[in-house]
């Protein structure tokens, strides 16, 4: 059984993972044969090297990155091809030279982990497998240079039809995940499930991965559409999502708290109101409408945008209203809590799917009771 469940895994990772495995593949055999086919290089390592560390990097940090992979080969071969001169190639003191210059050197130059990786690597190769003989040393740079420009390649033409789609996809993953939790917190409290609870407490915690991975998605959008120069006019839209998303890392915070008052409110054994969780179901709604309206957004459905950002309002409105009705004398701190992450999340959606719109804040106290209507 736990072979198989380890298959299963194995499986599945495979399923989410072949895209890079394929893109890594393909960009370090092209690499090879530019280098060796069509330059006629005799031994281009650093060209299938350079594309399979810049494929390596995270979306949105490639150009970066191949720009430093192909700095450090050239300082690692500029320093080895010196030592080696001076000192010979093979002996230990050459080995320790070079790798103490070319760190030092990196480091003078402010490169990061990646480029000083490189920058040694490159030296040590030089060294000990490929001693520099004068005529293979331009080779390296142009090696290195060949693979981080054909990993550029391979990025771009994999977003090149919907560079913003994937970022599309994440917003809407993100958008669902917070909506079933807050599902999950109003049928735990309503059941008085303390487990229940408990563990959705846990998944709300857990929800700042998915903030990380809508982050990332930014960057790599940015970087897809830097690459992609017909599509650079979709860069004002990428940003005013990025302000959007701001506010979506808001509201997971705020039903955070809201978990983790619901805990609280368990613990003490009092009656759970049920418009309690139809206020929660409510602003669940309203989650999946602010989501499918920034994806929208993203895929340039305008008008569809539109319609789900006024749905994402009235859902949230209405969790408002109905979580204001619980306010009273006797009720408890935690119950307040939780109203109160109700309007602050209400806020941060509504703010999320119009950002110029100033007066959310005094419709959802409208909506709340505490301020009187105009």
């Amino acid at each position: 059984m736990a072979r198989l469940n380890g298959l299963r895994v194995a499986g599945g990772r495979l399923r989410h993972g072949w895209r890079p495995v394929l893109e890594a593949t393909v960009a370090a055999t092209v690499a090879w044969l530019l280098a060796t086919r069509l330059l006629g290089h005799p031994q281009p390592f650093f060209a299938p090297a350079a594309a399979l560390i810049v494929l390596g990097q995270a979306r949105g940090q490639r150009i970066r990155r191949a720009v430093e992979v192909i700095l450090g080969v050239a300082a690692g071969v500029l320093v080895a091809d010196l030592v080696v001169q001076a000192l010979g190639p093979g002996s230990t003191w050459t080995v320790f030279t070079v790798i103490l210059l070319t760190v030092l050197l990196a480091v003078a130059f402010g490169a990061t982990g990646v480029t000083l990786v490189q920058a040694a690597v490159s030296a040590l190769y030089l060294v000990v497998v490929a001693p520099p003989d004068g005529s293979l040393v331009p080779f390296r740079f142009i090696d290195a240079l060949i693979g981080g420009l054909v990993a550029l390649a391979v990025s771009l033409l994999v977003d090149a039809r919907h560079p913003l789609a994937p970022l599309a996809t994440e917003v809407r993953r993100t958008s669902d995940e917070l909506a079933e939790l807050l599902g999950a917190i109003a049928e735990a409290l309503s059941r008085r499930d303390e487990p229940a609870v408990a563990a959705a407490l846990g998944q709300a915690r857990a929800m700042d991965a998915q903030i990380d991975r809508l982050r990332d998605g930014v960057l790599a959008a940015g970087e897809a559409l830097r690459l992609h120069v017909r599509r650079r006019r979709h860069i004002g839209r990428l940003r005013s999502v990025d302000e959007s998303i701001r506010q979506i890392d808001y509201a997971v915070r705020n039903v955070r708290v809201l978990a983790r008052a619901g805990v609280s409110l368990n613990r003490l054994h009092t009656t759970v109101p049920p418009e309690l969780g139809a206020a929660l179901r409510s602003l669940a709604e309203a989650v999946r409408e602010a989501g499918a309206a920034l994806a929208a957004d993203l895929d340039g459905q305008d008008e569809t945008a539109e319609r789900h950002a006024a749905r994402a309002e009235t859902a949230a409105l209405a969790a408002v209203h109905t979580a204001g009705q619980l306010f009273s004398s006797t009720q408890t701190l935690p119950l307040a809590m939780i109203i109160g992450q109700v309007r602050a999340t209400a806020i941060d959606l509504l703010r999320g799917v119009n950002p110029d719109d100033d007066a959310v804040l005094t419709r959802v106290d409208e909506a709340l009771g505490v301020l009187p209507p105009p």
